[in-house]
C-alpha cells in the first residue's frame, strides 16, 4: 500500500501543520489545503494561477509538453478520426461509443434541433445590430422558462435530458442569432443532415436559394468544434462550475458561461487574430509590423497562448484543415489569406519568436477558416460558444455528480478600512 504522502507547512510563531500531497492519474502533485482553516489561514492566488479549483477526469493539459485529452484521448487523434457527436457523446459518458450507441445518440440530438416556437418571438425584442453574444447571453438563459419540466439536477434522468436539449438546441439558436442580425428569416433545421451540416443549412439557406453543404468545409468547421468542445478549468468553464455549483439550472449555467466567453481576452482570441491582419493590410508590411512587435509598438495575436509553452496541439490540426479550406475554395492568392501565410512563415523562422516558443495557436487558423467558409467575424465567438457547450455541460454534470460537491466560496484578502464610526453628514 502507498504510504500517505504530506508536506509540513511551518509559521514563524512555531506552529505546523501537515498538508497531504494528491497525485492525479496524470499531472502534477497538489497540495490539499483543507487544513489550513485549523490555523485560521486561507491561500492567496490571484486569478488562481496555483490553485486546483476541482477534481475532474474529463479533459487533461499539459502546456509545457504541447499535450490535450479528452477523456485520456488526444486530441489529434480525435480532429483526424472522429467527428463532432461522438465526441459529444465521449465528453459526456466518459467513453466512446459504440455503433448502436452512436446512431441513437445521433439520432436523439437530431430530433430535438426545434426550439420552442415561442422563443422565436423573443429575437424581437432585440436591436438588430446587437451584437450575436448578447442575443446569445438572454436567449440560451431563457431556455429554462420553455423546458423546466426536467430541472431538477439531482436527478441524473432529468440532468442527461438538459444536456441533450443544450446540445441540440444552441446551434439553431446561433443561426437564428446570425438571421437575426442580418434581417434575413430564420431557417429551420432537417434531419437530414449531420449535426455541423444542419448547422451551416441554418446558417447560409435562404428561402430564395437551398444551401448544398461542401464536405471540405463541414468537415473544417467540425475540427474547429471538436477542438474547442472543452478545455479543462478555463474562464468560462469555472464560471459554468460557480454558477452550477449554487443549484442553478443547466440553462442560466451555460449562459453565464456564454458570458464569460464574450470577454475578448477569452473568446475573441480568433477575431483579434484576424483585424490584426487587417491592420496589416499589405504581405508588403509583414517584416515591419514583426519587428514592430519585438520592439514592442504592436502585438502579435493568434501566437503564444496562455497555457501552452509549445506548440498548440490543437494549431496543427487546424493549420492543416486551413490550408485544405484555402485549395477548396481556391483562395490561396486572396490577400487576406495570402498575408496570413506570409506572417506565419515570417514569425516561425524568427529566433525572436522561436527562442520565445511564440508560435500561431488554434485561433490564428480558425478565424482565417471561419472567414473562408463565409462566417461574418461577429459570429466567431458564437461558434465558440457553440462548440464548447458539450464542454461546459460535461463540467457542469460532472461536478453535480460528484456527492461531495460545495457551493463555490473564494476567500480575498481584504485591503480595506478598518473599523471607523459613521460620521453624521454636519461633521464631514
Amino acid at each position: 500500500m502507498e504510504s500517505k504522502r504530506i508536506a509540513t507547512l511551518t509559521l514563524d510563531d512555531g506552529r505546523s501543520i501537515e498538508l497531504p500531497i494528491l497525485s492525479g492519474t496524470l499531472g502534477p502533485d497538489v497540495l490539499d489545503l483543507h487544513n489550513l482553516a485549523k490555523l485560521g489561514l486561507f491561500t492567496y492566488d490571484p486569478a488562481f494561477f496555483s490553485t486546483a479549483s476541482c477534481s475532474s477526469k474529463i479533459t487533461f493539459i499539459d502546456g509545457d509538453a504541447g499535450l490535450l485529452y479528452y477523456r485520456g484521448y488526444p486530441i489529434e487523434q480525435l480532429a483526424q478520426k472522429s467527428d463532432f457527436l461522438e465526441v459529444c457523446y465521449l465528453l459526456l459518458n466518459g467513453e466512446l461509443p459504440d455503433a448502436a450507441q452512436k446512431e441513437e445518440f445521433r439520432s436523439l440530438i437530431t430530433h430535438h434541433t426545434m426550439v420552442h416556437d415561442q422563443l422565436a418571438r423573443f429575437f424581437n425584442g432585440f436591436r438588430r445590430d446587437a451584437h450575436p453574444m448578447a442575443v446569445m447571453v438572454g436567449v440560451v438563459g431563457a431556455l429554462s422558462a420553455f423546458y423546466h419540466d426536467s430541472l431538477d439536477i439531482n436527478n441524473s434522468g432529468h440532468r442527461e435530458i438538459s444536456a441533450h436539449r443544450l446540445l441540440a438546441k444552441v446551434p439553431t439558436i446561433a443561426a437564428m442569432t446570425h438571421k437575426y442580425n442580418i434581417g434575413e428569416p430564420f431557417v429551420y433545421p432537417k434531419n437530414k443532415f449531420s449535426y455541423v451540416e444542419n448547422f451551416m443549412y441554418m446558417m447560409f439557406a435562404t428561402p430564395a436559394e437551398d444551401y448544398v453543404p461542401n464536405p471540405v468545409l463541414v468537415r473544417a468547421l467540425e475540427r474547429i468544434f471538436i477542438l474547442h468542445a472543452d478545455h479543462e478549468q478555463n474562464a468560462s468553464t469555472s464560471t459554468v462550475r460557480l454558477a452550477g455549483s449554487s443549484g442553478a439550472n443547466p440553462f442560466a449555467c451555460v449562459a453565464s458561461g456564454i458570458a464569460a466567453l464574450w470577454g475578448p481576452a477569452h473568446g475573441g482570441a480568433n477575431e483579434a487574430a484576424l483585424k490584426m491582419l487587417e491592420e496589416i493590410g499589405d504581405v508588403a508590411r509583414v517584416k515591419d509590423y514583426v519587428q514592430g512587435v519585438k520592439d514592442k509598438k504592436y502585438k502579435l495575436m493568434g501566437f503564444g497562448h496562455r497555457v501552452y509553452k509549445n506548440m498548440d496541439p490543437r494549431a496543427s490540426v487546424m493549420r492543416q484543415t486551413c490550408y485544405e479550406v484555402l485549395k477548396e475554395l481556391d483562395l490561396a492568392n486572396n490577400k487576406l489569406f495570402e498575408l496570413a501565410m506570409e506572417l506565419e512563415k515570417t514569425a516561425l523562422s524568427d529566433p525572436y519568436f522561436i527562442e520565445r516558443k511564440l508560435y500561431p495557436n488554434v485561433d490564428f487558423y480558425s478565424g482565417i477558416v471561419l472567414r473562408a467558409i463565409g462566417i461574418p467575424t461577429n459570429m466567431f465567438t458564437v461558434i465558440f460558444a457553440l462548440a464548447r457547450t458539450i464542454g461546459w455541460v460535461s463540467q457542469w454534470n460532472e461536478m453535480i455528480a460528484d456527492a461531495d460537491h460545495k457551493i463555490g466560496r473564494p476567500r480575498q484578502l481584504y485591503m480595506g478600512e478598518t473599523k471607523r464610526d459613521y460620521v453624521p453628514m454636519e461633521k464631514r
